[in-house]
């Protein structure tokens, strides 16, 4: 079993108005010091994969199918593999 940590981003090419929406609210509230602020999505999941590769494999097709417009997203992931619980 791997855990996945998945981090989705607009390019920086692309406009984010949520963004500067953020950093407006961050300079109202007296954090003049705060610029080019990003909004993105942080996922976190589990695979059952025999192997890191199948694993990392699975992630990228779903970031690449799913989690991400590669329009207008990039995405970075990092795996970790985990000990399973004892059930029962």
């Amino acid at each position: 079993m791997y855990r996945a940590v998945i981090t989705v981003t607009l390019r920086p090419s692309i406009l984010d108005p949520e963004g500067k929406t953020v950093e407006h609210s961050l300079h109202q509230l007296g954090y003049e010091n705060v610029r080019r602020v990003r909004i993105g999505k942080h996922i976190e999941l589990e695979v059952d994969a025999g192997t890191e590769d199948k694993a990392r494999e699975t992630v990228e097709n779903i970031c690449s199918k799913l989690l991400a417009n590669p329009v207008m997203e990039d995405y970075t992931f990092s795996l970790a593999k985990v000990e399973e619980a004892a059930e029962g």
